[in-house]
């Protein structure tokens, strides 16, 4: 049966209509377009700098109303003894970059400080207050590192020159920088002979102020809460203190099926004497 009816007048094709192909668009119409999509973009680029302006704005105002919570932190910290380099020690990448001797000169390590610059987008500084009087390595009672970022976009930094004590001086053997020492994570805890420390040689490395990833950790993961990775020590204890008394109830469950078995086979012994009896 074929279809009638409006429907079916519906369904047939305008050849006409159909057969007809979208001129393609002029050189003109295609150079318009892309001269008014340029101009749209400006004006979306503009929309992002303005912002980028009010983000570092606001960013800078609450850096000024953390201060006294900076502040109040870090008296609070002067009480924990060894909190910073316990801090360091937990924290998963910090620890690849430290030895047994990096850990010993930074028992003395007393405060760490991120100062953000006036001008947030310019940079900042990193301070480092050790125990002079006590310290055994080296005299200086800060050691700091800055990074800097100019008008054009360059990056650099400049950091503490380091006064060691007589045969202390744990970064003359060698050059090693984080990065290199980041590969090292899982391999012996104690330096070779040529090996300088990873840690105190980053205050000489000035070779790439746009990509440092020790002075990032600082900044960005461990100033804005460092108690998390001082607590991370004991959160391992506890886990494993659990492992422990899980092992524990394995063995008393294995030591119940063994006594168990122990009753069946003995049961088993019981009825066979019966029987030949």
């Amino acid at each position: 049966m074929s279809a009638s009816g409006p429907a079916a007048k519906q369904a047939k094709p305008n050849n006409g209509e159909a057969g007809k192909a979208a001129a393609p668009a002029s050189d003109t119409e295609v150079q318009e377009a892309i001269e008014e999509i340029d101009r749209v973009q400006n004006e979306i680029d503009k929309l992002n700098e303005e912002a980028s302006e009010e983000i570092l704005k606001v960013e800078h105002k609450y850096n000024k109303l953390r201060q006294p919570h900076y502040t109040k932190r870090s008296d609070l910290i002067s009480q924990i003894p060894n909190f910073w380099v316990t801090v360091f020690i937990n924290h998963p990448q910090l620890s690849s970059w430290l030895d047994d001797e990096d850990e010993e000169a930074l028992q003395y390590l007393k405060k760490v400080e991120v100062q953000e610059f006036e001008d947030i987008k310019s940079g900042y500084r990193i301070n480092f207050y050790f125990d002079a009087a006590r310290n055994p390595f080296f005299e200086n009672d800060v050691l700091f590192k800055e990074f800097h970022l100019n008008d054009n976009g360059d990056h650099t930094c400049k950091s503490s020159t380091i006064k060691w004590k007589p045969g202390k001086c744990l970064t003359e053997n060698g050059k090693s920088t984080p990065a290199d020492a980041a590969g090292k994570a899982g391999g012996a805890r104690k330096r070779g002979h040529k090996e300088a420390s990873a840690f105190f040689s980053w205050f000489n490395d000035h070779s790439d102020a746009s990509s440092d990833d020790f002075g990032d950790v600082i900044k960005d993961d461990i100033w804005p809460n460092p108690l998390q990775y001082y607590l991370a020590q004991g959160e391992d204890d506890e886990d494993d203190d659990a492992a422990g008394e899980d092992d524990e109830d394995d063995e008393d469950d294995d030591d119940e099926e063994g006594d168990d078995d122990e009753e069946d086979e003995g049961g088993d012994d019981d009825d066979d004497e019966q029987g030949d009896d």
